[in-house]
């Protein structure tokens, strides 16, 4: 009977925990779903329930891709609808989370009318404001991941734009918002940094093709990216193998916006100890050519590790060896340049890192 009852118990929270989220778009995350005309006044939302599993706030309109703003078409990343937040607007939805766990989420975002739109995202207590000045893809769009912890079973998601612009309908686009759960990774006795290969992060679009930002730590508590730091102004960028050229795994990290774009995890090591940090650096195969450097840090170690981008994809490994002088070693790595995408001169781009792995050298030989 013990047996049976433990069994019941193990189903039904396998049940309750399906039942609370599944990795993927929110209900309605796409905004395919639309207000009634009746609850429309031309492209303006009336109703703060007008929208399908959405609450809304504000001026918030719905828009049509295609749809022109004087000169400007209007274009929607997937399917055919997304919503506009105008000043001091926002959306809002409840979803069943496990309290304690880790959740990140993605969205994508287009700046319109104003230079210096920002969006603040929040999950009580947790919130940050994400800047949409710097544009990273050629078409306008670019996708975002913050996370949260939660620290209730229901998870109250806002999106909103605290942005005061002469036109109040001057706001950024919003659509394809998703969550996945984070599990924190463990170092191994193959690897003493934690996720190391990046293949724990952020949930990518499959059907986008401009990788994912996280934000610096700045703006987000807690890391999309689990185990490491954005330890810089501007965001990096998390790419997939179905979309760009990744040198092991299905994840990498591209650093695009220079020494500005930096990236750190702290690791335990045995001050005295030998370790060599091996690495892979190269390009996506995203037409991001020319000459590229990654410097890596370990400490007070550091090395630089020249790169030639024909922008075709490709990759090189590097080690830095170096002896731990404390407890705790900072590793950390960062572009050296800026670089532009060779066919839109626009987007910024960088080298790759991938299958970062930090192990203590039992017999060090001179290098």
């Amino acid at each position: 009977m013990q047996a049976v009852f433990l069994v019941s118990v193990l189903l039904c929270a396998t049940c309750y925990i399906a039942s609370a989220i599944t990795d993927g778009l929110l209900p309605n995350g796409n905004f395919e779903l639309g207000p009634k005309p009746s609850e429309m006044n031309g492209t303006v939302v009336i109703g703060r329930q007008a929208v399908p599993e959405w609450e809304i706030s504000g001026f918030v309109e719905y828009i049509k891709s295609g749809q022109k703003q004087g000169d400007m078409l209007l274009v929607v990343p997937e399917g055919a609808y997304a919503v506009r937040l105008g000043n001091e607007a926002s959306i809002k939805q409840r979803l069943k989370v496990i309290k304690g766990l880790y959740y990140s989420l993605t969205f994508s975002a287009a700046r319109t009318c104003a230079q210096e739109e920002r969006l603040n995202v929040s999950v009580a207590p947790d919130s940050g404001v994400l800047p949409m000045q710097t544009m990273y893809s050629s078409n306008g769009w670019d996708s975002y991941a913050w996370a949260f912890q939660a620290e209730v079973d229901v998870a109250e998601i806002v999106i909103h734009n605290p942005g005061v612009e002469e036109d109040p309908a001057c706001g950024p686009l919003i659509d394809s918002i998703a969550i996945k759960v984070l599990y924190p990774p463990k170092a191994t006795n193959q690897n003493i940094l934690k996720n190391g290969d990046f293949e724990e992060g952020p949930y990518v679009f499959p059907n986008t093709s401009w990788g994912v930002l996280v934000p610096p730590n700045i703006e987000d508590d807690h890391s999309p990216l689990p185990s490491w730091m954005v330890e810089s102004l501007k965001a990096v960028k998390y790419i997939d193998s179905d979309h760009f050229s990744v040198p092991k795994g299905k994840r990498a990290v591209e650093l695009v916006a220079g020494k500005e774009s930096a990236i750190a995890q702290v690791a335990r090591t045995i001050p005295g100890k030998t370790y060599d940090l091996t690495f892979a650096v190269g390009d996506a195969s995203n037409s991001c050519e020319g000459s590229m450097i990654v410097e890596a840090f370990a400490g007070k170690d550091t090395t630089k590790v020249p790169y030639e981008s024909k922008g075709k994809g490709g990759y090189k490994r590097a080690v830095l060896r170096f002896v731990a002088v404390s407890p705790r070693t900072r590793i950390m790595f960062l572009s050296t340049f800026y670089t532009m995408r060779s066919d839109d001169f626009s987007s910024l781009c960088g080298p790759v890192l991938d299958d970062v792995k930090l192990l203590s050298v039992r017999k060090p030989r001179r290098m």
